[in-house]
């Protein structure tokens, strides 16, 4: 007869293996196995944050901290109250990672390495005997006689299931088949292409903008989530378009419309902002006029009036159709309407998308109505836990991904553990 697991969990990445850890440190003596189909644990560990995971965010007011899930960010409240960022905070320093947290409040450990997490987890699975099985694509599983059955490499059976396997199809078409609605997935993070000959040479370039997402006929683009149609914040300009922070978190809560364009749109950029300071086109109409009073015998590419890289302002000086080496007084009428419009109404069109780093992160999964968000269990069986990111919940960059991983792995054990069956 099968060996009897008190849990199985499928899939050997965060929440994974963070839910083995805590079911076994407060009960040693529950027999846990985890079945991972790659040949290693924790790979998406492994290549977050650049090699460096960027764990969590050190943001305290919770209320803030769920305005970064585009999908997610209600139920995740409740959560967060029960096992928050300062309690990862903790918890990791208490195994033994040092951790520091950056000037924009990520959250990464002292050593700068992936790898101390994975050593920390996979030494704490060896002390408490978890097991791990790898290249264990499972194909099946359901529920029969109070237990639940796995069909992998081998036939398994478990009193409790935790589904914990991120954006993985197969999975979703497994849950779907017990009854759960999946919601189709889409990308969530990823940066603008363009064809506009605007960003050549501007590689690297990095400015605090306004950024606005438009129709191709460069109609609003209204997007739901969002409080404010358009957003502040960091854009880096890349050889093939846009990205930074700013773009990924437009990607992100934009998500499932720019799919239902085929990511075809435009892109709006106010180049003058700062911080929540925006400025309009008639603002810097009235600066441009009054630095042509001030300082008429200076040529235009030796002296800009607003907080821009060189490079940039004379690239909007030709987009604008007036040329760096004139001098300001030889600016006319409607050059300076023009140059204000291009500083604050450039709009770019966006033909695809491409992958941030390594990173992928999706947007869908198991239906988060049918989801008991006190405990993560599925509404449809009383002892089938679903966690992480294979319910319809995603974040933007920051440490947010990883610390619904924490939280919900967090809680799935302790409902396992208060179960005690």
């Amino acid at each position: 007869m099968n060996q009897l697991y008190d849990v199985i969990i499928i899939g050997a990445g965060a929440c994974g293996l963070f839910t083995a850890i805590n079911i076994a440190e407060k009960c040693p003596n529950r027999r846990i196995l985890i079945l991972e189909k790659g040949k290693e644990a924790l790979s998406k560990v492994r290549i977050s944050g650049g090699g460096r995971c960027n764990l969590t965010n050190g943001e305290t007011d919770i209320r803030e901290f769920v305005k970064n899930y585009p999908r997610g960010s209600r139920e995740l409240l409740g959560a967060f109250s029960r096992f928050s960022a300062q309690d990862t905070i903790k918890w990791f320093t208490s195994h033994g990672v040092a951790l520091k947290k950056e000037a924009d409040g990520r959250v990464f450990p002292l050593s700068n390495s992936s790898q101390t997490i994975i050593d920390c987890f996979l030494s704490l699975a060896k002390k408490y005997n978890i097991e791990i099985l790898y290249k264990q694509n499972v194909h099946a599983f359901s529920f029969e006689k109070e237990q639940w059955k796995v069909q992998a490499t081998e036939v398994f059976h478990s009193r409790n299931l935790v589904v914990t396997t991120g954006s993985n199809p197969k999975v979703w078409q497994l849950l779907s088949q017990l009854g759960h609605t999946i919601v189709p997935p889409v990308p969530s993070l990823f940066t603008f292409s363009t064809e506009d000959s605007f960003i050549e040479g501007l590689a690297g370039v990095s400015k605090e903008v306004n950024a606005k997402l438009l129709t191709t006929d460069h109609s609003s683009l209204k997007i739901p989530l969002l409080e404010k149609q358009g957003l502040v914040g960091a854009l880096l300009v890349t050889h093939w378009g846009f990205s930074g922070p700013v773009i990924l978190r437009l990607s992100a809560f934009a998500a499932r419309i720019l799919a239902q364009l085929d990511y075809k749109f435009a892109l709006q950029i106010n180049w003058l902002a700062e911080e929540e300071e925006i400025l309009s086109s008639e603002e810097a109409l009235s600066i441009l006029q009054e630095e042509k009073q001030k300082h008429p015998r200076k040529e235009l590419q030796n002296l800009c009036p607003f907080n821009l890289p060189k490079k940039l302002w004379n690239k909007l000086l030709e987009r604008s159709g007036v040329l760096p080496h004139l001098l300001w007084t030889e600016l006319n009428k409607a050059q300076l309407h023009a140059l204000a419009d291009t500083l604050t109404h450039s709009i770019f069109p966006i033909g695809g998308k491409a992958t941030f780093k390594e990173e992928f992160v999706t947007a869908g999964g198991v239906s988060l109505k049918e989801i008991d968000f006190k405990n993560f269990r599925s509404k449809l069986f009383p002892t089938l836990y679903i966690g992480g990111e294979a319910l319809d919940i995603d974040a933007v960059t920051g440490g947010y991904n990883f610390q619904n991983a924490w939280s919900s792995g967090y809680i799935i054990s302790t409902m396992i553990n208060a179960n005690n069956n």
